[in-house]
C-alpha cells in the first residue's frame, strides 16, 4: 500500500502566498483595538471564533483570537490575530508584537499596505507597525487556519 505524507511546509507556504503581514505593538484589549480600526479606518473587524487558533504546549491549551474583515468588492480579507494568550505567544519570535495583521486573498499593492501602516501608526495606543517578511516568521504554521 502506498503511503502519502502531508508536506506541512508546502501547505504553510501556500497559505502565505500573496499575503502581507504587519506586526503591531499596541498594548490595548482586542476589542478596543478592533473598535478603533473599525471607527477610524472604516474596517468591519469581527471576532471569527470558527478560525480561532488553538495550540497545545506543555500539556496546556492556548487560544488565540482571530478577527476578520472582508474588503468590499474584492477577494481580499483582513485577519487580525492576537499574538498573546496567558503568557504564550502565537509567534514567539515576535513577543513584542501584540497583534498580527494578515492581508490575504488578493494582491495587496505597496500603496495600500503603506496606507494601512501609516493609518494604524496614527491611532491612539499604537507604538509600532512594521511589515514582517515570510523569511522572518519561524512559526508560520501557528497562523494557518
Amino acid at each position: 500500500m502506498k503511503q502519502f505524507r502531508l508536506n506541512v511546509d508546502e501547505l504553510n507556504d501556500d497559505f502565505f502566498e500573496e499575503t502581507r503581514l504587519l506586526g503591531i505593538t499596541a498594548p490595548l484589549k482586542n476589542y478596543q483595538f478592533c473598535l478603533q480600526l473599525n471607527s477610524h479606518l472604516g474596517y468591519s473587524f469581527r471576532l471569527a471564533p470558527e478560525i480561532e487558533i488553538h495550540l497545545r504546549k506543555k500539556a496546556r491549551s492556548y487560544y488565540f483570537s482571530v478577527y476578520q474583515s472582508n474588503e468590499p468588492n474584492s477577494f481580499l480579507v483582513h485577519y487580525l490575530y492576537h499574538n498573546q494568550f496567558d503568557g504564550e505567544y502565537l509567534l514567539p519570535e515576535f513577543k513584542h508584537m501584540d497583534f498580527l495583521w494578515l492581508m490575504k486573498g488578493d494582491q495587496v499593492e505597496e500603496e495600500k499596505c503603506n496606507w494601512v501602516k501609516q493609518a494604524v501608526k496614527g491611532m491612539s495606543g499604537v507604538q509600532l507597525v512594521t511589515e514582517l517578511t515570510n523569511e522572518q516568521i519561524k512559526n508560520k504554521g501557528n497562523m494557518v487556519f
